[in-house]
C-alpha cells in the first residue's frame, strides 16, 4: 500500500495566507464603507441642503455637501408655518395605522386558512390573490373611483383607507402564507390536544411564532401607504385632507418655482422617524421576508 501524501506547510506559506486573509478583510471593510457612504450620500446632501441659503445652493461651484455660507433655518420655518406639513404628516400617520390594522385583520385569517386547511384550491387561490397585486393601479382606477363616489368619500382621506388595502392585502397574504409554511403544524395540533380550539391555537401559539412575518407586513403596508401617489392625487383635492406624498409637492412646487430646501427638509423629517422605527425591527423584518420567501 502506498502511503498517503502529506502536505507540508512552511512558515512562508502561513505568512502568505495570513497576509492574504488580512488584505481580504481590509478590502471587504473598504467596500462596505464606500457602499455605506454611497447609500447615505443623498440623505447627507438633503440634511445639508435644508439649512442652505439660496445663494449657497444655486452656485454651481459651491460644494453641495458643506456650508459655503452661514446656515439658515428659514426654509424649515417655511415648511412648518407656511404650509400644512403637520396636517399632511398627521393624515399620513393615521391612514397608515388604519391600513395596517385592516391589512392584518384580513390577511392573517386568509393566509392561515390557505396555508393550514388542506383544500385542493388553496394553492391556486394563493397565487390568484398575489396576481391581484400585479394589476397596475391605472387599470383599477375607474372601478375604484366609482366605489369611492358610491361611498361618498370623494375628497376625503377615508377614501385612501378604503382603497389602500386592495394593494396591501394580496402581498401580505402571500407573504404570511410562505411564513406559515415554515411553522410546523405539530405545534398547534399539540395545543388543540391540550384543549384549545383552532382559533385559540392560532392566536396563542401560531401568532407569537409569526411575529417576524407580521412585522414585515406592518413595515410593507405602512411604507406603501406613505409613498403611494396616484390614488392620493386623484381622490383628494383639499389641502386639509392630503397626505405627505401629494401635499408636499403641491405646496412646495408652485409653477416653475421649486422650494428645494423645504422639500429636502420634508424628506428628512419624514425619513428619520421611519428609519429609527425600521431599525428597531430590522432583524424581525429580514427574518419575515427571507423565511417567508423560502417556503412561499
Amino acid at each position: 500500500m502506498t502511503e498517503p501524501v502529506r502536505l507540508v506547510v512552511t512558515d512562508r506559506d502561513r505568512r502568505w495566507y495570513a497576509r492574504r486573509h488580512r488584505l481580504g478583510r481590509v478590502a471587504l471593510y473598504v467596500l462596505a464603507v464606500v457602499s455605506a457612504l454611497a447609500a447615505a450620500a443623498p440623505f447627507i446632501w438633503a440634511a445639508v441642503t435644508m439649512f442652505k441659503q439660496d445663494s449657497d445652493l444655486y452656485r454651481r461651484r459651491n460644494n453641495p455637501f458643506i456650508f459655503n455660507e452661514t446656515p439658515t433655518a428659514t426654509h424649515i420655518d417655511l415648511l412648518f408655518h407656511r404650509t400644512a406639513f403637520v396636517t399632511f404628516a398627521w393624515n399620513t400617520l393615521w391612514v397608515g395605522v388604519l391600513v395596517v390594522l385592516i391589512t392584518l385583520v384580513l390577511a392573517l385569517p386568509a393566509a392561515y386558512s390557505l396555508a393550514r386547511l388542506d383544500r385542493p384550491w388553496a394553492g391556486p387561490m394563493g397565487i390568484a390573490i398575489f396576481f391581484v397585486y400585479l394589476v397596475p393601479p391605472t387599470l383599477l382606477f375607474l372601478s375604484l373611483s366609482r366605489l369611492v363616489v358610491a361611498l361618498g368619500l370623494q375628497d376625503s382621506t377615508w377614501s385612501l383607507v378604503v382603497i389602500y388595502p386592495t394593494i396591501t392585502v394580496p402581498v401580505s397574504v402571500w407573504l404570511l402564507i410562505g411564513f406559515l409554511k415554515t411553522i410546523p403544524k405539530d405545534i398547534e395540533e399539540q395545543a388543540m390536544v391540550d384543549g384549545y380550539s383552532r382559533v385559540g391555537a392560532m392566536v396563542r401559539v401560531v401568532v407569537p411564532l409569526l411575529f417576524p412575518g407580521i412585522v414585515a407586513v406592518v413595515v410593507f403596508a405602512f411604507t406603501l401607504t406613505a409613498s403611494e401617489f396616484i390614488y392620493a392625487l386623484a381622490f383628494i383635492s383639499p389641502s386639509s385632507e392630503k397626505v405627505i406624498s401629494t401635499g408636499v409637492p403641491t405646496e412646495l412646487v408652485r409653477g416653475d418655482v421649486f422650494f428645494w430646501q423645504s422639500l429636502q427638509a420634508s424628506a428628512v423629517f419624514v425619513a428619520v422617524p421611519i428609519a429609527l422605527v425600521f431599525n428597531l425591527f430590522l432583524d424581525r423584518f429580514i427574518a419575515g421576508f427571507t423565511q417567508g420567501a423560502v417556503k412561499g
